[in-house]
């Protein structure tokens, strides 16, 4: 009697002969180790570059923080009888945090409203062509918007400042001489606010448009109007999204140069008015474009020591949006639930 030996079935998932499944099993393995290299060779590099800027701008700024200002090139510097380094940058750093501010208290709130009437409420054609407008402002040079508010902007709000002057002067904000150039930290702000538009409509937008679809047709199906819809459904969900958007137009706010630059004129002041000509408080990047070239080595050491204060207020602020953003980002429960229990 023989034994027939029966050769076993090959299953269909398994690899053909010419292909073994640990070739594959390599092939994808490389591939995970290149990119895992790639990617952790750019966040090692953002990194060492932010370690650089910082080790330049503290090896640079060092010799006017620590110096003497009431001797050599820093006596009288633009100016002013400062005794040390903090009581130059104090009106800087003032200037440039109160700027952005007035441009985000204007500007954030239309871009909020632009951004929910694109993603909401406006016809798809009309959408599209709204957004292609606003991320076209993007493009415009800050010398562009300077030179816009300089010949459109100043003349324009010259009425606005008498108004608000004569109704509204008991306000800190409106009080003083009206300036008849324009040339007011009302201009500025108002020209910043447009600036910051396209980065904060363009991230908000993209945020209401990725709230689930499901949470919307729920709210309108129990009743809801458009409105109620909105505030109960898509703005818990874009929160941290707003946030960001806000932020990031803040920082660009805090950065800007030119356009303050051409529109405002400064003073190393502490001032919140708003109507006055020579009553504004300087902002630290354009205070830096405008003395440059100008200055010596000491004073350029001194204007290299504000940009590392704007640096640190600058990281500061990305680290709060870091908080607000982990605070109120939609894992926040979750996570504070689990701290509980």
């Amino acid at each position: 009697m023989t034994d027939t030996v029966t050769e076993p079935e090959t299953s269909p998932a398994s690899p053909p002969p010419s292909q073994p499944r640990s070739s594959i099993v390599g092939k994808r393995r490389v591939g995970d180790s290149v990119f895992l290299g790639l990617s952790t060779t750019a966040a090692v590099s953002i990194m060492i570059i932010l370690a650089g800027v910082a080790i330049f701008l503290i090896l640079r700024g060092l010799p006017a923080i620590t110096g003497n200002w009431t001797e050599g090139d820093l006596a009288g510097y633009q100016n002013g009888q400062w005794t040390n380094f903090w009581q130059y940058v104090g009106p800087l750093l003032f200037g440039s945090i109160w700027a952005a501010l007035i441009a985000m208290i204007i500007g954030a709130p239309v871009a909020i409203g632009i951004a929910l009437f694109i993603s909401h409420y406006a016809p798809r054609r009309i959408a599209g062509f709204l957004g292609y407008i606003v991320d076209l402002l993007a493009a415009v040079p800050s010398i562009v918007f300077g030179l816009w508010g300089i010949i459109v902007m100043r003349p324009l709000l010259l009425p606005v400042g008498e108004f608000l002057n004569q109704y509204l002067g008991w306000i800190p904000l409106f009080q003083g001489p009206v300036s008849s150039t324009g040339s007011t930290m009302l201009t500025g702000g108002v020209v910043l606010a447009v600036m910051i538009l396209p980065i904060v409509t363009s991230i908000t937008r993209e945020v209401f448009l990725q709230t689930p679809r499901l949470h919307e047709e729920a709210a309108l199906a129990l009743g809801a109007t458009r409105w109620e819809m909105i505030r109960l459904s898509v703005f818990p969900y874009a929160r941290s999204g707003m946030v960001s958007a806000t932020l990031l137009g803040l920082g660009r706010a805090l950065g800007e140069t030119m356009a303050i630059a051409l529109i405002v004129s400064p003073s190393l002041i502490y001032s919140v008015l708003l109507l006055s000509d020579g009553y504004n408080s300087q902002t630290i990047a354009a205070n830096i474009a405008l003395n440059f070239p100008i200055a010596t080595d000491l004073q350029r050491s001194a204007l290299i020591g504000t940009g590392l204060m704007l640096f640190v207020v600058s990281l500061a602020v990305n680290m709060f949006a870091r908080y607000i953003i982990g605070a109120t980002g939609p894992g926040s429960k979750g996570r504070k639930k689990g701290k509980r229990s």
